[in-house]
C-alpha cells in the first residue's frame, strides 16, 4: 500500500478536518437552531458535550478494534456513519432528536480520529513520517479555522440544516475513494479476546469524569451532584486500573504507561497542552465582545490569528521533525505558547487589537511547533500493531485536556464576577465592576494557562528520545 501513501495521506486528511469541522461550526449555529427547535439553555449545551463525549468513550475501544480488524475499514465504516449521523441531524425535528445524531456523528468522529493518524503512520516511512502527520495535523487545525466562517455563512444564507447536510457530498466522495484505494485483503493483527469489564469502566469513568466539567458552571462547583460524579470518577478510574493490570487481554496495555516513558510524557505534554490552550478561544472571544465592546464579526476574524498560525506551521514543524527528531520542537512549542498566554495575561479593558492578534499568533505558532512533532513521536514509540490504539489514547487525551481547560481556565475566570455577574456582563452596554471582574479572572486564567503549558514543556523535555526517528516493530 505504499506507492498510495501520500493519496492515503490525502484521504484522511478529509476525515481529520471533517471531524472538527463539525465541533467548531454547530458553535455558531446554535443561536439559530435554539428557537428553531425550541432547545432550553440545558439541551444546547447537550448538543455540543454529546459529540465529544461519545468521542472520549468510544476512542480506545474502537482504536483497539481497528488495530485488529483493518484500519482502513474502519476508517471508511467512520465515513458512513458520520454520514449518517450528519443527515440524521440536518432532518431532526427537536431537541432530543438532534442529540442523538450528535451521539452518532461522534461514534463517526471516534472511528475517523482513530485511525486517521494510525493509517498515515503505517504507510510512510520514519523519514517522512513527521512530516505526512504535520500535513494531517494541519487538516485538523484548518476544519478547527473553517468551522466558525462557514458555519455563519451557511446559516445566514441556507438556514442551519446546511452546516450538516454540507458533510454528506464530502462523505459520498470519500468512501467512494478509500473504497477504491482499499486492498483486496487488508493486513491485520491476530484477533484478542475482548475486555468488556475494561471497556465499561473507562466508558462510565469518562463519562463521569466530563459531564461534571462540562456542566459544573451551570450545575454549581460546590453542588452535590458535581462533586458525587467526580468522587464516582476517582473511584472508577481506581477500579479500571485494577481490572486492566489482571486480565489477559487487556483494553489499554498499561506497560505503554509503565515501561514506555515516551509515549506516557508525550501524551502527558499534549494533555497538558490541550489543558492550557482550548480555553483562550473562548475567553478571549468574551474579553473581546462583553469587555472591550467589538462585535462578533470583528472578534472572529481578530480569534483567526491563533488556527491560521496552527495550521499554516504544522507542516513545517513535522517536517522538520524528521530532519532534527521532535523532542527540541515539542518542548520549544508548548514554551513559545507559555509566552504567548503570558502576553495575552496582561491584556487591559481596553486593549489594542495589534497586541491581541500578535499574543494569539505566538500562541498558534507553539502550539504548530509542538503538536505534529509531538504526535509523531507518540505515533513512533509504539509497535505497528498498536498504532489506532496509540492515536486513539492521543484522542482521548485531546477530549480530556478540553474539558479541563473549560472547567479550570473557565472558573477562574468567572471566579471574581459572582452571583449574577455574568447576566450584568451580557447585558447591553455591560457593567463596569463585572467587566473589571472578568479582566482579573481572565489574567489569573491566562497566566494559569501559561504555567500549565511550561509544566508541559517539562513533560516533552523529559520524556526521552526512543521513536524519534524510528517505528519499533515490522510493517503490517
Amino acid at each position: 500500500m505504499n506507492e498510495h501513501r501520500w493519496t492515503l495521506l490525502a484521504l484522511t486528511c478529509v476525515g481529520a478536518f471533517m471531524s472538527p469541522l463539525d465541533a467548531s461550526i454547530v458553535a455558531v449555529a446554535l443561536p439559530k437552531m435554539g428557537p428553531a427547535l425550541k432547545l432550553s439553555f440545558g439541551a444546547s449545551m447537550w448538543v455540543q458535550a454529546s459529540y465529544l463525549l461519545t468521542m472520549a468513550v468510544l476512542l480506545i475501544p474502537l482504536g483497539r478494534l481497528a488495530d485488529q480488524r483493518g484500519r482502513m475499514r474502519f476508517y471508511l465504516a467512520g465515513i458512513v456513519v458520520f454520514s449518517v449521523g450528519s443527515l440524521a441531524a440536518a432532518l431532526s425535528l427537536n431537541g432530543a432528536s438532534l442529540i442523538l445524531s450528535r451521539i452518532l456523528q461522534g461514534f463517526g468522529g471516534a472511528l475517523l480520529s482513530a485511525t486517521s493518524a494510525a493509517i498515515v503512520t503505517a504507510v510512510f516511512p520514519p523519514s517522512e513520517r513527521g512530516r505526512a502527520l504535520g500535513l494531517n495535523v494541519m487538516a485538523v487545525y484548518a476544519g478547527l479555522s473553517v468551522g466558525p466562517p462557514l458555519g455563519g455563512f451557511l446559516v445566514d444564507n441556507f438556514g442551519w440544516p446546511w452546516i450538516f447536510l454540507v458533510n454528506l457530498p464530502i462523505g459520498v466522495l470519500v468512501f467512494a475513494w478509500g473504497c477504491w484505494l482499499l486492498p483486496p485483503r487488508e493486513a491485520r493483527s491476530p484477533s484478542v479476546q475482548g475486555d468488556p469489564q475494561g471497556t465499561l469502566l473507562l466508558g462510565t469513568f469518562l463519562i463521569c469524569l466530563l459531564v461534571p466539567l462540562t456542566f459544573g458552571s451551570q450545575w454549581g462547583w460546590w453542588a452535590l451532584r458535581t462533586w458525587l460524579l467526580l468522587a464516582l470518577a476517582v473511584m472508577l478510574a481506581g477500579a479500571f486500573l485494577f481490572t486492566e493490570a489482571r486480565v489477559k487481554a487487556p483494553l489499554l496495555d498499561l506497560a505503554l504507561l509503565r515501561r514506555n516513558r515516551l509515549f506516557a510524557m508525550a501524551n502527558l505534554a499534549a494533555l497538558l497542552n490541550y489543558m492550557a490552550l482550548y480555553g483562550i478561544a473562548i475567553l478571549t472571544a468574551v474579553h473581546l465582545q462583553l469587555v472591550q465592546g467589538r462585535s462578533a464579526k470583528t472578534a472572529g476574524w481578530i480569534m483567526l490569528c491563533q488556527p491560521l498560525m496552527q495550521s499554516s506551521l504544522s507542516p513545517l514543524a513535522g517536517r522538520l521533525s524528521d530532519w532534527m527528531g521532535s523532542r527540541v520542537l515539542a518542548t520549544s512549542g508548548m514554551l513559545i505558547t507559555a509566552l504567548g498566554m503570558g502576553l495575552l495575561a496582561v491584556m487591559g479593558r481596553q486593549v489594542g487589537i495589534v497586541h491581541v492578534m500578535i499574543a494569539l499568533a505566538i500562541a498558534g505558532i507553539g502550539m504548530a511547533a509542538f503538536s505534529a512533532p509531538n504526535t509523531s513521536a507518540i505515533m513512533g514509540s509504539v509497535d505497528r500493531t498498536q498504532l489506532s490504539m496509540a492515536s486513539a489514547f492521543l484522542g482521548t487525551m485531546r477530549v480530556v485536556g478540553q474539558a479541563l481547560s473549560v472547567a479550570i481556565l473557565g472558573g477562574i475566570a468567572s471566579g471574581r464576577l459572582g452571583v449574577g455577574g455574568w447576566q450584568q456582563l451580557l447585558q447591553p452596554g455591560g457593567s463596569s465592576s463585572a467587566a473589571n471582574a472578568f479582566v482579573w479572572g481572565y489574567r489569573a486564567a491566562m497566566l494559569t494557562g501559561a504555567l500549565l503549558a511550561v509544566l508541559g514543556a517539562w513533560a516533552s523535555l523529559t520524556r526521552g528520545v526512543q521513536g524519534d526517528g524510528c517505528l519499533v516493530g515490522k510493517g503490517e
